[in-house]
């Protein structure tokens, strides 16, 4: 029995949000690199070299890529071996997420109550997903995320006699819908299957794998290829401006589901969609 002591969490979630924050993934550096040198529209192309230029200053200076600094979603992988010492793991997390709001100097935008929208003044409480694994460490995952790509997302329990025909128009109509609001290039996490809250939890999931990688089923593979090309024929552009470049990837995952139903979410990340990780 692995013990991990609740500062030791709370210590790894503020540096998480501070990262995630200030330093873009070189995965996603990398492809926006790869279509600079692609992209058709010489609008596209400005616009492609703004977003690395901003990146490259935020980094040096480390400051937000974004100033929407957004909401922390935070995924956990708990070892079935391992033991929680000093208080409450939640009650970490939060901390963590509070502290490197505080001194990251991140903006702070979450609100108490939806309706009431007084804000709580220290981005808390995080969104939090718990997943129990095999072994004995602890994965945290800090995925910030701001809501101009957030309010574009979508879910829809299509019937299973729609299919892949069904599955493809809904994620281009959302996609399409979606316009220059989640600040394209975007990249496009899909989830299929499961019920309605398993889907969308995928498809934000789906936003975490590395852009270069491909499902292992062959056929959703080359289902995130088509919907790639597809996307990209949009013309919706970098920035919304028109261009060759609207999304730089399509992931998919996917779960079992009832024989009467086809669930699909699509959670639109923005060309930052940031996320960092430790394992504990």
């Amino acid at each position: 029995m692995k013990e991990i002591h609740v500062s030791g969490i709370i210590e790894a979630v503020e540096k998480l949000c501070i990262d995630a924050n200030y330093y873009l993934n070189e995965d996603i550096y990398k492809t926006l690199a790869a279509a600079l040198n692609a992209e058709k529209s010489e609008n596209g192309r400005m616009v492609l070299e703004t977003i690395i230029k901003n990146a490259e200053i935020a980094a040096e200076e480390k400051l937000p890529i974004c100033q929407d600094t957004g909401m922390a979603v935070v995924f956990l992988e708990i070892g079935q071996d391992v033991r929680i010492t000093g208080g409450s793991l939640y009650d970490a997390i939060q901390e963590g997420v509070r502290r490197g709001y505080k001194n990251g100097y991140l903006r702070c935008s979450v609100v108490k109550n939806p309706l009431k929208r007084e804000n709580t003044e220290d981005n808390t409480p995080a969104v939090i997903h718990t997943e129990i694994v095999d072994g004995d460490r602890l994965k945290i995952i800090v995925a910030p995320k701001g809501f101009g790509s957030e309010n574009m997302s979508a879910v829809s329990m299509l019937k299973p006699s729609d299919g892949v025909d069904g599955v493809i128009d809904f994620v281009l109509k959302t996609v399409s819908e979606a316009g220059a609001n989640p600040c394209p290039p975007v990249i496009v996490g899909v989830g299929i299957g499961g019920t309605m809250e398993k889907s969308a939890l995928l498809s934000k999931k789906a936003l975490l794998r590395p852009l270069h990688s491909r499902s292992k089923d062959t056929d959703i593979a080359e289902l995130e290829r088509d919907l790639l090309i597809k996307i990209n024929k949009l013309g919706i552009g970098p920035a919304g401006i028109g261009g060759t470049t609207t999304a730089l990837a399509v992931n998919i995952e996917t779960y079992p589901t009832h024989i009467a139903g086809l669930p699909v979410a699509v959670n639109i990340g923005c060309h930052a969609t940031r996320h960092a990780s430790v394992i504990l």
